[in-house]
């Protein structure tokens, strides 16, 4: 009875070699499955990867390259803005007519400019995006600048280009995002298929979180390649899937919608009554402003055509039990009527998942922290790529070695 329940042990130690055979036999698809991915896309992750780590801090730098545009002088009295309507008025007298209000950008601190973009119909084909800035504290333009233009895909400004680079790859707005889009997706499974090798089946974790030291060059570009690919993929993997459902939402939302019910701000539409007058975006802000007290304003979506909404996004929005404190609500242009909140309060699960998206993709989500480890995990991108080109060249020319001494011996 005793050696029915206490088989002998001395096969278990061929049993683990078996059982770490299969593992490592598994692990080649999955190299085969990294290695390409890697070597298709790396150079694009890399460029999502820099362009991505300058728009974390795209404020500060626009602010660097255009201080006389982007920021302001505080007064020493009376520091307080002019009403948002003598705001918009001065920034719509600064252009054409023709010229309509479809974003603005509520100052970030007391030293920054009222940035309001507007766009401007030049021919029946062309149509001009324009940055107009104005002081907040006396309602006056400091000055205007192109900022795109619909016939050519290259922005006019730098942090223009970069965000048109980051999102779409200078392909245009349709083309663009949907490629993008699917690169992310591919991005994400190259991603966690480096997690998957990296486990280290042998147990040897000190090994795998560390780079060795007095290595060879071939041993230190390998443990720059796992270590650095370790500890950014807690922050990649969410990174590349927000900017997935940022690019192509109209494919993310269904599947979304098969765990949890999901709206989208951008698909709900104004309906213009027999005689349609218009609320301003100014009035729009009042009303977020009634449903939410606390916080300031921050983008506001202005309506360019007859069924778009008016959305005011605000930061700083406190509430109990909500670790989010931006809220994003959609108002219909004519009656002022809320047709939807991005409430994480009062959300459903998948609501609150996707409301988690852009503060994640920019590090918003948790301050400073959040913006620096974004940053580091962009910049991380090209070292990833360039370790793992190093890494496959190694391996081949080692493998090109070992045929060639064994035709040598065979000849």
């Amino acid at each position: 009875m005793n050696r029915f329940f206490n088989p002998p042990k001395m096969n278990q130690p061929n049993d683990k070699k078996q059982h770490l055979a299969k593992l490592k036999a598994r692990l080649k698809t999955w190299l085969a499955v990294h290695l390409w991915l890697g070597l298709a896309l790396g150079l694009f992750l890399s460029i999502f990867g820099i362009t991505g780590s300058i728009l974390v801090f795209q404020a500060e730098i626009n602010e660097l390259l255009s201080p006389q545009l982007l920021t302001v002088t505080v007064p020493e009295t009376q520091s307080v803005y002019r009403p948002l309507a003598d705001i918009f008025q001065a920034a719509q007298a600064a252009m054409p007519e023709t010229a309509v209000n479809n974003f603005a950008d509520y100052p970030r601190n007391d030293a920054a400019a009222f940035k309001l973009v507007y766009a401007l119909p030049v021919t029946a084909a062309v149509t001009e995006s324009w940055e107009v800035y104005v002081n907040p504290y006396t309602a006056q333009v400091i000055g205007k600048r192109l900022n795109a233009s619909s016939d050519s895909v290259i922005p006019k400004t730098f942090i223009g280009l970069v965000f048109e680079l980051h999102y779409a790859l200078l392909l245009g707005e349709d083309l663009g995002y949907t490629v993008v889009g699917i690169m992310g997706v591919l991005l994400i499974i190259s991603v966690l298929t480096g997690l998957i090798l990296w486990w280290p089946l042998t147990g040897k974790w000190r090994q795998a979180l560390t780079i060795k030291r007095k290595a060879s060059v071939e041993r230190l570009n390998f443990d720059l390649h796992k270590t650095a690919g370790f500890y950014t993929t807690v922050v990649l993997v969410p990174v590349l899937f927000s900017g997935v459902y940022m690019d192509i939402p109209e494919r993310v939302v269904p599947v979304l919608e098969l765990f949890s019910p999901v709206t989208y701000r951008y698909w709900f539409q104004s309906h213009p009554p027999p005689n349609p007058k218009p609320i301003t975006l100014p009035e729009a802000v009042a009303i977020a402003e009634q449903r939410y007290p606390t916080g300031r304003p921050d983008w506001l979506y202005g309506a360019t055509k007859s069924t778009d909404t008016y959305t005011v996004c605000k930061d700083g929005v406190k509430e109990q039990g909500s670790l989010l404190h931006r809220r994003c609500v959609v108002i219909d242009q004519y009656s002022g009527k809320i047709l939807d909140v991005d409430d994480p309060a009062i959300g459903t699960a998948g609501e609150v998942f996707t409301h988690w998206q852009w503060p994640l993709h920019s590090g918003q989500a948790f301050g400073w922290t959040g913006r620096i480890l974004v940053f580091l995990s962009g910049v991380a991108c090209p070292l990833l790529f360039v370790t793992g080109v190093i890494r496959w060249w190694q391996k081949r020319k080692a493998k090109n070695r070992v045929h060639a001494r064994t035709s040598e011996v065979e000849s």
